[in-house]
Order: structure tokens, then C-alpha cells, then sequence
């Protein structure tokens, strides 16, 4: 009995070679595509360089807190400072709140100075430190204070970033994301 070819059960026949040559191609392409994809976003979400001016613009700056009064920012010339840009719907920003709250605590005595700057609406600070207690100054920049970031070296406006800037007023740190307080203790004075 003949067996008909058409319903023959015989093992597939390996890939032609011009096949696996397009296969090869667009592995190719895949990969990278993938690698430019990682290089571009390095650039575009790590720190640059702070602007020149970007610690004078602070210094300049006065920012109400979320009950209408104003922080000089004046004040804090001639201190180690931490500047961290937040918003009450971010969530790494909230989780980094207890840990820099402890740091300006534990800080404090050391003429190391915080201050958050939120880029969001007094109302919605308001009532964020209503639920997550907060130990240092909270200003008020609203969604401009993205420029003040920017100045800093966000380029991507991402939050949160934090800044350090040391007594002589020059930028010792610059973080996208949540920040570590090992990372901090790293650049704040020792004793």
C-alpha cells in the first residue's frame, strides 16, 4: 500500500538558509535597537551637570510652605544642604519621606540643613503631611519648580531628585529616584 504523500508525517526540514539569514538580520536589528534604547535612556535620565547658576537661582528663590508662608532660601547660605524636589503622588518620592526625615534629625546638630521642595499644589501638600509627618521645611513650587530641577541637572523633570550642595555652595550630589540615606550619609559631613 502506497502511502500518500500528502499525509506523510515526516520531520520538518531545517530552516533554508536565506530563512535563518532574515531570522539573523532581525536579531540583529533587535539587539540593537535595545542597546541604543539603554544608551539613550542613561542620557536622558541621569543627572547632568548642574547649570552655573543653578545655586544662586536657589538662593534667589522664596517659596511659600503649604500654609502660605514663605521660605527664604537665602537662609540656608553657608550650610550643607539637601534639596529634595518631590510630589505627594509620587511614589518613590513618599517612600524616601521617613528616611529623609531621620537624616534631618539625626543632621541636624550638624548644620546640615533639608528642605522639599514640592511640585504640586499647597492643598495637596497639605494634606500629604497631614497623613505622613514630614520634619524639615516643605516649599511650594507647583508644577514650575520642574525648572528649578532642570537648572540642577534633571533634565527628564523626573521625581524625585535630590540635591547636595556643601557650604561653599557647590553641588557635591545629584540623584534621580529614590534616594538611599547610605547615599547621603556619603556626602554629608562626618561629625
Amino acid at each position: 500500500m502506497n502511502a500518500d504523500p500528502s499525509t506523510s508525517s515526516a520531520p520538518p526540514s531545517p530552516p533554508q538558509p536565506a530563512r535563518r539569514g532574515r531570522l539573523l538580520f532581525w536579531l540583529a536589528i533587535a539587539i540593537a535597537a535595545a542597546i541604543a534604547g539603554a544608551v539613550v535612556g542613561h542620557r536622558v535620565f541621569s543627572p547632568q551637570p548642574a547649570s552655573d547658576q543653578a545655586v544662586e537661582a536657589l538662593y534667589r528663590t522664596e517659596l511659600p510652605d503649604a500654609d502660605g508662608k514663605p521660605i527664604r532660601m537665602e537662609a540656608l547660605r553657608g550650610k550643607t544642604v539637601v534639596v529634595n524636589f518631590w510630589a505627594p503622588w509620587c511614589g518613590p518620592c513618599v517612600e524616601e519621606m521617613p528616611d529623609l526625615t531621620a537624616l534631618h534629625k539625626e543632621y541636624q546638630s550638624r548644620g546640615v540643613e533639608f528642605v522639599g521642595i514640592g511640585i504640586d499644589s499647597a492643598s495637596n501638600i497639605r494634606e500629604f503631611v497631614q497623613k505622613v509627618p514630614v520634619a524639615y521645611p516643605l516649599a511650594v513650587a507647583g508644577f514650575a519648580g520642574t525648572e528649578l530641577t532642570r537648572s540642577f541637572g534633571n533634565a527628564a523633570g523626573g521625581l524625585p531628585y535630590t540635591v547636595v550642595i556643601d557650604p561653599d555652595g557647590v553641588v557635591r550630589m545629584r540623584k534621580m529616584g529614590r534616594v538611599m540615606p547610605d547615599e547621603l550619609r556619603a556626602v554629608l559631613p562626618k561629625g
